[in-house]
């Protein structure tokens, strides 16, 4: 068994997210995790990837890496934090109506960078995707396949005391949540 697959296997096992798998210079496998929504964990309830989340996981890996022969010299478990990165299909189908950073690998009318509404085309994720934008009072939309995205991320969206509001818009509408620059002039 290759090590990414004794990762995956472990991870999903343990109930969690596979959310990326990263092996670096110098032995370092990274591994990001998150929870399921509305799975139940032994480390406790919320919506959030917390430390005994990431030691538990970390626990089970060392085990299956020592069984699988797995050569590393540090591991890294971590969540994916409130900018999570969209990799996957089911990513997007997850996050769909959340506020999310797009780059394009090839420029669209000169830009790479969006900030939109993420919105399905249709029921399946073969149908694409749609990222509505707001720019002042203008609404326009960006039409893309997954194949045309270098990274996609969600816009980390907090409330002053430091949690995620409920929604993850921050009180906000998901398209008020796209544009706010947190009172930024950029």
């Amino acid at each position: 068994m290759s090590w990414h697959t004794a990762v995956e296997r472990t991870v999903t096992g343990l109930g969690y997210d596979l959310v990326d798998v990263e092996r670096s210079a110098r032995g370092l496998l990274r591994i990001t995790i998150d929870r399921l929504p509305g799975a139940q964990y032994p480390t406790g309830e919320g919506e959030f990837v917390t430390v005994d989340d990431c030691e538990a996981v970390t626990r089970q890996l060392q085990y299956v890496f020592e069984v699988e022969n797995v050569d590393y010299e540090r591991l890294e478990v971590s969540s994916p934090g409130l900018d999570r990165p969209l990799k996957r299909p089911a990513d997007y189908a997850r996050f769909a109506g959340q506020a999310v950073d797009l780059t394009l690998k090839s420029p669209f009318q000169g830009r790479r960078k969006f900030r939109g509404l993420l919105v399905s085309r249709g029921a399946d994720a073969a149908d694409g995707w749609r990222l509505e934008l707001q720019d002042g009072k203008v609404e326009q939309a960006l039409d893309f396949s997954l194949d045309e995205v270098r990274e996609a991320r969600l816009v980390p969206v907090v409330d002053f005391k430091g949690r995620r509001a409920a929604g993850g818009t921050g009180g906000a509408t998901p398209a008020q949540a796209a544009t706010n620059d947190g009172g930024q002039e950029q």
